[in-house]
């Protein structure tokens, strides 16, 4: 893995933000807009930038796209992302994220998803 792509994905808060959530483990869009207090577009151009990128992975699962840290990491990754763990730990808005996660109890189960889906709208 390209070790310039690694440093471009981490120079956004937003994405700095959403890997911090990943070392926790597997969520899904929901979650993030609720942690993060974010709007699901925004949500999702970070990770799909990340997941361009080979930072995340996704799998769908139902209606919700369950999103992941790479299983089998690069070297490269895997040791930005033990800096990355390191360096938030001090960080206010990255500690109020996994506060609420935490508060939240947000997991996902192995069956997927439980958020509700959201209304399909008919235009």
């Amino acid at each position: 893995m390209d070790l310039v792509r690694i440093h471009q994905c981490l120079c956004d808060r937003t994405r700095l933000r959403i890997l911090n959530l990943l070392l926790q483990g597997p969520l899904c869009v929901c979650h993030f807009q609720e942690v993060l207090r974010e709007p699901q577009v925004k949500v999702s151009k970070h990770l799909a930038y990340l997941r361009r990128s080979g930072l995340v992975e996704a799998e769908r699962r139902g209606h919700w796209m369950i999103y992941r840290l790479p299983r089998r990491p690069a070297a490269a990754l895997r040791d930005n992302l033990a800096c990355l763990a390191k360096c938030l730990r001090g960080d206010p808005a990255c500690g109020e994220d996994l506060a609420r996660l935490a508060k939240r109890g947000l997991r996902i189960p192995p069956g997927g998803c439980t958020c509700r889906p959201r209304a399909s709208s008919s235009r």
